[in-house]
């Protein structure tokens, strides 16, 4: 029998982690007078979480194991380049969040993270502005008007 990668591992601890939560979800007190229970929603994620997690694993598990090379800095941070800029540019989109607001820090989060992650020719610039104006501006529409959530406008905008 083969020993288990890390990644079925975490998979295996997702799984086990989603059943814990899903069986909490029966406990979930309900609301007199609501259109649907109280633990719909946490039952719809955690079902979501779940089969991301059931593929996480059948994926960690027919992959093969690459053989155990010794640690290399230099290796490791070319190996996760992309997750490393994704941290570092949300801690960015943090700090200028006080100051530019949601929509105008969360489009330039969006647009260069894509940038920085995808490439820069000029046909993909254009489709990241494109992608990150669409979709943060149509979350922030509907959480403005229609759930009516007053999101951080920033300073610099009052």
């Amino acid at each position: 029998m083969t020993r288990l990668n890390r990644d079925a591992v975490i998979a295996v601890l997702l799984l086990i982690l989603c059943g814990v939560l899903f069986w909490q979800t029966f406990f979930i007190r309900e609301v007199p007078f609501s259109q649907i229970g109280s633990e719909v929603w946490p039952r719809a994620v955690l079902i979501l979480l779940a089969v991301l997690a059931l593929i996480y694993l059948f994926t960690s598990l027919s992959e093969p194991r690459p053989e155990n090379a010794p640690f290399c800095l230099k290796s490791w941070l070319k190996a996760y380049k992309n997750p490393l800029i994704c941290f570092a540019m949300f801690f960015v989109f943090l700090l200028a969040l006080p100051y530019l607001g949601m929509l105008l820090a969360g489009i330039l989060f969006v647009f260069i993270t894509q940038t920085l992650v995808g490439g820069a020719s000029p046909r993909r610039v254009v489709t990241h502005a494109v992608v990150s104006i669409l979709s943060v501006g149509g979350m922030w529409a509907i959480f403005t008007y229609a759930l009516r959530v007053i999101l951080p406008a920033g300073e610099l905008f009052y």
